[in-house]
């Protein structure tokens, strides 16, 4: 038996939730369900242009899950735009951040609380010449 999913971090929803072909009416159309975690995946790698490491890090998840939820998406976002099927945007094991960590856009590295990477920037001891 397989062990349950542990539960993904997104920073947030998505604005519209439903997306569905011009012109046919959504009761007589096929839908596909597309996760809050892969809809996150997806904002990761093809918005932010995230590398798969530095993303699954945002989601708490190791590099192998997040290719693997990456081309979940993919596939399910591709079946709906080619046999034009209603696609929705909904549920799967997340946990949403109130206050999503900062990411350094040049390493990666991750913080919370503060907006500067801990590797890059230098701590305010050190700019004002003291020891720390």
């Amino acid at each position: 038996m397989p062990r349950p999913p542990c539960c993904r971090r997104v920073s947030g929803k998505p604005i519209a939730s439903v997306f569905r072909p011009a012109g046919i009416p959504a009761c007589k159309v096929e839908h596909v369900t597309v996760t809050l975690d892969e809809f996150e995946a997806l904002r990761l790698a093809d918005t932010e242009n995230l590398y798969q490491e530095a993303a699954a890090v945002r989601m708490r998840v190791s590099r192998a899950t997040f290719g693997r939820i990456l081309e979940a998406a993919h596939r399910k976002i591709a079946d709906a735009l080619v046999h034009g099927k209603l696609l929705k945007i909904e549920g799967g094991p997340v946990h949403q951040d109130v206050d999503p960590a900062f990411s350094c856009p040049h390493c990666s590295a991750m913080s919370s609380g503060k907006r500067t990477c801990p590797h890059c920037e230098p701590d305010e001891g050190a700019r004002k010449g003291r020891k720390t």
